[in-house]
């Protein structure tokens, strides 16, 4: 088959094309470096060292002999090229990570909501709007999260996408009717993820898109079959408070002696995927496409649900570690449980990867081999989820005076910049910064 990777340079990009590329597929890889854009942003870099993405493809195909092509483009603003492409290639398969992927990141400013709000709501409407535009009927395959869901279902175990509702009619009957299971996201990211939904719906509904949404557990581990083959194809490994996932964040912590940093009381329950399973669910999706007018697929991409807790004291048994509970910067339950139902991959032939100590030490290993890298002041967790309201003005001579009166007296020292000196207000301030401080625009 013919896939286009869109986003094909990142975490789980990458490993997922070198996949699709040693299972004979001709893939093309679509990126515009966002996320090493991000890194310098942060000023902070992958544990592991990533070579740049020529050096990678150069390397695959001297190791392989196979190629995987590239082209540089926003998916999110770059549409009419998105077209073009799509018309050339005609791909069977387009599969969709260019979105900005980290819930922390989304929730670090104004700015950061707006840019993930913007980047990954154009991304996945673009794509599906130049589906329709050329023609190609190639089936949707969304990297999606569990998170959109939130991590308290009240005891219900989540199905895959659906849920099955009675509702009563007007003339007292009941009527049937199957809806896309209630959202809850925790975080602007996750927002966007249940806003795709909704865009999935539509154009499968309206123009027939062929769409397979897998929603995602949280990734553990960084290397897979083909990257362990060559440093040079050698997978990112993000530690930091924006990026690093949970479970590479405490092996990382580990090894360099650093307590492992658990939020809150640590009884937050997670769904988790090891990296490898991700590239695997991506293929068997590509591999059993749905039918033309079939409704959106939805698959539950994870294997196992732990405790955030738990799995700090298996890395503490494992490497000796100290565990450190911090003030949780998210807007969430303390305690939560998390039942996941997740049969339609495994009836697609996944044999799941699950916590084992000897993946645990590879990955610790690697975290070892590149401790020198690790800048342990990116490490914490410093996106919050809600702001602390301001704290009230200070009381100064122009806030005791009568409205008016403040607004003259300020319009009046913009107009003509009185020097006063040494003059002092009330409270034995200099007068001078009561004034200045006023800000006209």
């Amino acid at each position: 088959m013919r896939v286009l990777t869109l986003g094909g340079d990142g975490f789980c990009g990458w490993p997922t094309a070198l996949e699709l590329s040693e299972r004979g597929h001709d893939v093309i890889i679509v990126d515009n470096f966002a996320r090493r854009n991000a890194d310098v942003e942060l000023e902070v870099s992958s544990l592991t060292p990533i070579a740049p993405l020529g050096k990678r493809l150069a390397a695959w195909r001297e190791l392989t002999g196979r190629q995987i092509g590239f082209r540089r483009l926003n998916v999110a603003e770059d549409f009419e090229k998105l077209v073009e492409l799509l018309v050339e290639f005609r791909p069977h398969a387009v599969v969709h990570f260019a979105e900005q992927r980290a819930a922390p990141y989304s929730m670090k400013s104004a700015w950061h909501k707006r840019y993930t709000v913007t980047n990954n709501l154009n991304a996945t409407h673009n794509l599906l709007a130049a589906i329709v535009e050329s023609g190609v009927d190639a089936q949707i395959v969304h990297l999606g999260t569990m998170g959109v869901y939130g991590y308290g279902a009240a005891g219900v175990k989540i199905p895959e996408g659906y849920l099955q509702v009675k509702i009563a009619a007007q003339d007292g009957t009941e009527v049937e009717q199957e809806i896309l299971f209630p959202v809850n996201p925790g975080s602007v990211y996750h927002m966007t993820k249940t806003q795709d939904q909704l865009l999935f719906a539509f154009y499968n509904k309206n123009d027939e898109v062929r769409v397979t949404d897998l929603h995602q557990g949280i990734v553990w581990g960084t290397q897979t079959t083909q990257t362990r083959r060559d440093e040079r194809l050698m997978n990112r490994f993000d530690y930091d408070g924006d990026y690093g996932t949970v479970l590479n964040r405490f092996l990382m912590q580990a090894a360099i002696g650093y307590p492992l940093s658990v939020h809150g009381t640590g009884g937050q329950t997670r769904a988790f995927i090891n990296i490898e399973d991700t590239v695997r669910c991506v293929a068997l999706a590509i591999e059993n496409p749905p039918a033309r007018g079939e409704r959106v697929r939805i698959f539950n991409q994870m294997t196992e649900t732990h405790r955030v807790i738990a799995l700090a004291e298996i890395v503490a048994r494992l490497t000796g570690a100290k565990i450190d509970l911090l003030e949780n910067p998210r807007k969430e339950a303390s305690e939560n449980d998390l039942y996941v139902e997740n049969r339609q991959l495994l009836d697609l032939g996944l044999d799941p990867i699950t916590l084992e100590d000897g993946l645990l030490r590879e990955v610790t290993e690697i975290a070892e081999k590149y401790a020198h890298r690790c800048e342990r002041d990116k490490i914490p967790c410093r996106s919050l989820w809600t702001r602390r309201p301001p704290e009230a003005p200070a009381d100064t001579f122009l806030s005791r005076l009568p409205e008016p009166a403040a607004v003259a007296a300020v319009d009046l020292a913009d107009a003509v910049q009185v020097d006063l000196g040494d003059a002092v207000d009330l409270d034995g301030e200099p007068a001078r910064t009561a004034l200045t401080t006023h800000d006209p625009s």
